[in-house]
């Protein structure tokens, strides 16, 4: 197979999993947007463990299947990834209690320069000019359309603090173990998804109490409300492989910068599935800019040198240190 062929089957698959992970998204954000508004079902953190609990149900039909091959990942990695990722949820859930809606949207977009912290100490990576500057273009385009008021406080700044973090922990840990491991996205799910389905079921249906002053067990079950629960936990399945899949092509920096994306799409599809009410110019050109920054992060981080994995050179007199914990790589990200 030509280098131009390859090239072009990688573009496609970039693509498709890029476009699988949109449509999963901002589905699952409009069905859980009609399931809470709608329906009154406001246990964030108790359907996001029925959510893994799907996905460890299918994971599992899978694997028994042989669709999924077999892989050891030390249970040191699984746990720290399952704390990173459900001290993101709660930190997420308890941050947009605490703050303000504005101060929850600049924590969001904070993800993205710690994201990159993250690359730069860990993975060694530098960005050029150009892509430093399209993400700042990215930051302020989806501020301008997201930020209204702004107000903070300590325990609302330290929960924002810890989601922050621990987000950017979370998708830096999901690049690192498959390459690490060598293990697949759907086998990755394999072993993180029932430790977090566990957990999740477990304290959720106390975390939402905390947060809502209301009980799962006391909800008002009804049939409509039974299927959009299911749809959730069935459209969830495909976020969280698309997750996996888009963070194990690219890096966790540029599924965050293109994420925001999704942010525009869900404003754009708010307007028209649940009225106009905000639509205004300061929106309509926020998300201009957005979208004009996630262009310019494409072009310029596919350049040579735009976003790179640096190598030290070692003297051939002294035996190479081993960096199997951090594992590095030359390639550049390839245009998506």
């Amino acid at each position: 197979m030509s280098s131009e062929t390859k090239g072009d089957r990688k573009a496609t698959l970039d693509a498709a999993s890029w476009f699988f992970n949109v449509v999963t998204s901002v589905g699952i954000i409009l069905v859980n947007k009609a399931l809470m508004a709608t329906y009154g079902f406001t246990f964030a953190t108790t359907l996001t463990g029925m959510h893994f609990a799907t996905t460890t149900l299918l994971t599992t039909i899978l694997k028994s299947l042989g669709y999924i091959q077999s892989s050891h990942i030390p249970l040191h990695d699984i746990i720290k990834f399952v704390l990173f990722a459900n001290f993101s949820i709660v930190g997420m859930n308890v941050s947009l209690m605490w703050n303000s809606v504005g101060f929850y949207q600049i924590a969001k977009l904070s993800m993205i320069p710690v994201s990159c912290f993250l690359e730069v100490v860990l993975d060694n990576v530098r960005y050029s000019r150009d892509t430093k500057l399209s993400i700042t273009l990215v930051l302020l385009g989806v501020a301008v359309c997201t930020v209204t008021d702004v107000s903070v406080n300590t325990r609302g700044f330290i929960a924002a603090a810890i989601a922050v973090w621990s987000t950017a922990l979370q998708q830096y840990y999901v690049h690192f173990l498959q390459r690490k491991y060598s293990v697949g996205s759907f086998n990755l799910l394999g072993h993180t998804a029932p430790a977090q389905a566990a957990s999740l079921l477990l304290v959720g249906p106390f975390m939402d109490y905390w947060l809502t002053n209301k009980r799962v067990d006391a909800y008002n079950y009804g049939l409509t409300s039974i299927l959009f629960i299911i749809m959730s936990c069935t459209i969830a399945v495909g976020t969280n492989l698309s997750q996996f899949i888009c963070i194990g092509r690219f890096t966790a920096v540029t599924f965050q910068v293109l994420g925001h994306m999704k942010t525009i799409l869900v404003l754009i599809l708010g307007f028209i599935f649940f009225g106009k009410d905000g639509l205004n110019l300061q929106v309509v050109l926020g998300m201009f800019i957005a979208i004009l920054g996630m262009v310019w992060y494409g072009n310029a981080s596919s350049k040579p040198g735009g976003k790179e994995h640096r190598n030290f050179s070692i003297p051939a007199t002294t035996k190479a240190p081993d960096y199997s914990a951090v594992p590095v790589s030359t390639e550049p990200d390839e245009k998506v």
